[in-house]
């Protein structure tokens, strides 16, 4: 594939392979994404002209990622944000986007680092439900103090702020939380990081049973298509996991820390990171993985088609952003972009409520 450099006026440079812009044509969608260390919420969409488009709004520590297309939650580094489309039908932006989505409402949380976001039923209300890594819980958000929790696993004794397992990836089921991720059992704090290698567990939240184990810093667990799917981060694999026997079976190797996971179609969308070597990320399997295909780690998207494991398009970006964490797919949305925090829009972007 060719590579079409752009930035579409905004942001960092990408390179994109030739047909991405045609694959989000075919697909009808346009993907959001989060950084972590650069701070940014992403849309990648389509221009008029058939081209690329990519627009960024600065959020701090940006992680958890969920959208319907007409309600975005995401988090900061001590908030969650709730934003709005307040396009109508048949309306576009000035740039031609056509959805614009405003914040309506911020939680304060505290530096709990939210991870994975879900949307959930809870006392006969939809709320957002979060995966509190700090706390090692499910949690969601509390008129009277910083979270509620929900659920926390029945390895972890006490509910502390220590980060003990490092819970990071939430499957939900509907309205309801199916499956997490953990990086490991541990039940003391910062353990975790002593089983980044193999330490990585798939929980059942019904049943609080490990259904799988053996991982390493496995993220973004996805119910789609009848399949509890995965990516086992430190080894680079995307692939399908049977909860009945705790078998994973690998559908392709990922060139990059696999991290964010979104299905449109038969399809997959997967966020690339470049790992941070002498850190967290330093002396995992994925290393030797791309020694021996003659690679580096990349920080982009790969589309992958989910019958065959062949990647069909690509994106990459050159610099300023080295770290996804999630992303999330628009069906029916040719582009969209969100009104920042400091700019005059967020002023006058004043929306009356139709009933």
């Amino acid at each position: 594939m060719s590579e079409t450099p752009t930035n579409g006026g905004e942001g960092p440079l990408m390179l994109l392979s030739a047909g991405f812009s045609d694959w989000l044509a075919s697909a009808d969608t346009s993907i959001s994404l989060t950084t972590y260390q650069a701070g940014r919420l992403f849309f990648i969409g389509r221009k008029a002209d058939g081209g690329v488009r990519a627009h960024e709004r600065l959020i701090e520590q940006c992680q958890g990622l969920w959208t319907d297309g007409q309600s975005l939650w995401t988090s900061g580094l001590y908030m969650l944000w709730r934003f709005e489309n307040v396009l109508r039908k048949g309306e576009t932006t000035p740039a031609g986007a056509n959805r614009k989505f405003v914040p309506v409402e911020g939680r304060v949380v505290g530096r709990t680092d939210v991870h994975d976001i879900g949307l959930g039923e809870i006392d006969g209300a939809r709320r957002p439900i979060f995966v509190n890594t700090l706390f090692n819980c499910l949690a969601t958000v509390s008129d009277t103090a910083s979270f509620r929790p929900l659920w926390r696993p029945k390895f972890i004794s006490a509910l502390a702020a220590e980060d003990r397992c490092h819970l990071n990836g939430l499957a939900m089921d509907g309205t309801q939380p199916a499956y997490v991720t953990a990086v490991s059992r541990s039940d003391v704090a910062d353990g975790w990081r002593d089983r980044r290698h193999d330490g990585g567990v798939v929980i059942d939240v019904a049943s609080s049973e490990i259904v799988a184990s053996g991982f390493s810093m496995p993220h973004s667990p996805r119910l789609y298509d009848g399949k509890l799917w995965l990516l086992n981060s430190g080894t680079g694999e995307f692939g399908t996991l049977d909860t009945a026997d705790g078998r994973f079976t690998p559908v392709c190797f990922c060139p990059g820390y696999a991290r964010g996971l979104a299905f449109i179609g038969r399809h997959a969308v997967i966020g690339l990171s470049r790992p941070r070597h002498g850190g967290t990320f330093s002396g995992l399997a994925i290393d030797e993985r791309l020694a021996e295909k003659d690679t580096v780690a990349r920080c982009g998207l790969v589309i992958v088609d989910i019958d065959s494991g062949n990647v069909l398009e690509w994106l990459r970006f050159e610099h300023t952003i080295g770290e996804l964490y999630d992303v999330a797919v628009l069906p029916g949305v040719r582009s969209a972009e969100a009104i920042g925090f400091k700019s005059n829009d967020i002023q006058r972007e004043i929306t009356v409520e139709q009933r």
